[in-house]
């Protein structure tokens, strides 16, 4: 038995020391015992040279805590096997991907470092995706990449933040910033000289926008990611930012290099840029909190007279725009035509194309400029101006919806969302106002979708519940807005006139660690979407911002989606370009 064993032991031995696979066995306390040749001529060394070293430091696993952790927790038998990705310099002088995997010996207290070059299959995939998360027009990354790498940020520096592993100071600032600019004067080059020099003008700006991004970046401790989002929007994103006055001294950078004048095709062009500049700490932020923010500042500089940068400030978003003020001026805001609609993209998670739009309504106050509707609708519905306000938005969204349909008659038309407080039902004949506009504007009553929020419909009796049948039976479509933040009652649910259900973005923000996914998440979206369908309703994902959380929400069968990864809100003439075509994030 003994020499039996002891020629077994001699030819793993063998097999380990021949195998193309590098590979060494470490000792609890991460030190080198034995490493193979194929190890020794990756690192350019020789076997013993290797023994007693630290395997951390010849792979580069101490260089982010996470992996550190993680590496740690399998050493110490807490974790069955640890993999990442990591770029090493060959002894030729050439940079190579390698897979390092970190995995228990089976009844041995050491573990087993194994390392494949992965170079190739990382080059293909590097083509693939830059193909795919770039735009053609600048070669800029594109929407999509540009919410992964804000969600990515956002996490790592929450986790970086909270490490109690991190006691080599790997964490950054643990802050994060955004420069979110629109071109002032763009569209004016485009309709005067055409789509071509529009073109050549949005590529000339993306190269000043990367030239001020990397300049910052050399000075600081990481580069910035310039990204075209769409149109004439673009963002540069600072991770791990040094405070305030850096993407102060960005966004004045960025200005200046955007009003020089560009020479192109033998024309001298000028435009500028508004610009929203937002600063904070990343604990706590979401990436739809951070850009409804950059969102809110740009439409101050816009409103404060364009060509300018303008900080976030809490101060002015809150004390500025106070009740008593807003109030005071609503309802003659409505007569005299203050209010415009924006909207939304609702987007079929299947072939993700724009199935229909959510319309979103806009003040724009003469003193406040652009507000948001959280800002005003709650005053609204208290002093009763949301019936008016409620059937001029219904008129307008109405009207935008059949001309879309004129203007493509060849396209599949889309429908519009208009969101509907339960004032207006209990306040005025929603019904015949609804019927009336159908008529007067020519929509087709399948083409309008009314939403109301979850609490408001469950809690539908008598007159309302009336109302919302007779729109059903009218051909009205009935959706519930923000689905599980209420009663979630679905046996309730069965009995009521309502097609559409709105799953709230508590549910989708919980798919957004898609390294680590929660089961538990897609468990319960994956039941209630489902029930939804068993009862005959579809569902709509809100805020779905990374192209991981599309995908996930697709394979659970959601029939459509929203949000930032898609589009935010815009206005009629950018839904005009989508009409028939891919929603440019598709996953």
């Amino acid at each position: 038995m003994g020499g039996s064993g002891e020629s077994e032991l001699r030819d793993y031995h063998a097999a380990f020391n021949a195998a193309h696979l590098a590979m060494a066995v470490i000792d609890p306390e991460g030190l080198i015992v034995t490493a193979n040749d194929a190890l020794a001529a990756l690192l350019g060394t020789d076997t013993a040279s290797l023994r007693e070293q630290p395997a951390a430091d010849l792979v580069d696993l101490a260089s982010d805590s996470r992996t550190w952790h993680a590496y740690r927790e399998v050493l110490r038998g807490r974790r069955s096997r640890f993999r990442c990705t990591r770029r090493l310099k060959h002894p030729d002088g050439r940079s190579l991907w390698a897979e390092v995997t970190v995995a228990p010996v089976p009844r041995s207290r050491g573990v087993l470092l194994s390392i494949a070059d992965i170079s190739d299959r990382r080059e293909l995939q590097a083509r693939l995706r830059h193909l795919q998360m770039h735009d053609p027009v600048t070669r800029l990354p594109n929407r999509t990449l540009f919410f992964e790498r804000l969600a990515s940020a956002l996490e790592n520096a929450s986790y970086e933040s909270s490490d109690p592993y991190d006691c080599f100071g790997h964490g950054g600032s643990g802050r994060i910033g955004l420069c979110y600019l629109d071109l002032d004067g763009f569209k004016a080059v485009n309709d005067t000289l055409g789509h071509r020099v529009g073109d050549r003008l949005l590529a000339a700006v993306a190269s000043r926008l990367t030239e001020c991004a990397d300049s910052d970046g050399y000075t600081r401790s990481g580069g910035h990611l310039v990204a075209r989002l769409g149109g004439d929007e673009f963002a540069i994103l600072v991770e791990d930012s040094t405070g305030t006055e850096q993407l102060a001294d960005l966004a004045g950078a960025v200005l200046a290099a955007v009003q020089r004048p560009f020479d192109l095709a033998g024309q001298r062009l000028s435009v500028s840029a508004s610009i929203g500049v937002v600063e904070r700490a990343a604990a706590g932020t979401t990436v739809t909190g951070l850009m409804q923010a950059a969102d809110t500042t740009l439409y101050w500089a816009k409103a404060d007279g364009k060509a300018r940068w303008t900080l976030f400030d809490p101060e002015r978003n809150a004390h500025r725009m106070t009740r008593q003020s807003l109030s005071s001026t609503l309802r003659p805001a409505v007569e005299r035509g203050e209010f415009a609609l924006e909207y939304q993209p609702l987007v079929g998670m299947a072939d993700g194309t724009v199935r229909g739009v959510e319309a979103l309504v806009r003040w724009n106050h003469p003193q406040f400029g652009s507000l948001a509707p959280n800002r005003f609708i709650g005053i609204a519905e208290e002093d009763g101006s949301i019936v008016q306000l409620g059937r001029w938005v219904l008129r307008t969204a109405c009207r935008q919806a059949r001309q879309w349909q004129k203007d493509h008659p060849r396209e599949r038309p889309l429908f519009v969302s208009v969101n509907v407080a339960v004032r207006q039902v209990w306040d005025s004949d929603l019904v015949a106002d609804v019927a009336e506009i159908l008529t007067e504007t020519g929509l087709a009553p399948h083409l309008l979708q009314l939403e109301l929020t979850e609490s408001a419909v469950m809690g539908s009796a008598g007159r309302p519940l009336q109302a919302l049948q007779s729109l059903s039976d009218m051909g009205v479509r009935i959706a519930i807005d923000d689905f599980g933040t209420g009663y979630s009652n679905l046996a309730y649910l069965s009995r009521l006139p309502v097609s559409v259900l709105k799953l709230d973005g508590s549910f989708v923000r919980g798919f957004q660690d898609e390294e680590h996914p929660n089961p538990a998440d897609e468990v319960i979206v994956e039941a209630l979407v489902q029930l939804a369908h068993r009862l005959g309703l579809t569902v709509t994902a809100e805020c779905v911002e990374t192209s991981g959380q599309a995908a996930r929400l697709r394979r659970i069968g959601c029939d459509t989606g929203q949000g930032w990864l898609y589009s935010r809100a815009v206005t009629p003439d950018r839904i005009d370009a989508l009409i028939g075509v891919n929603a440019p994030a598709r996953s």
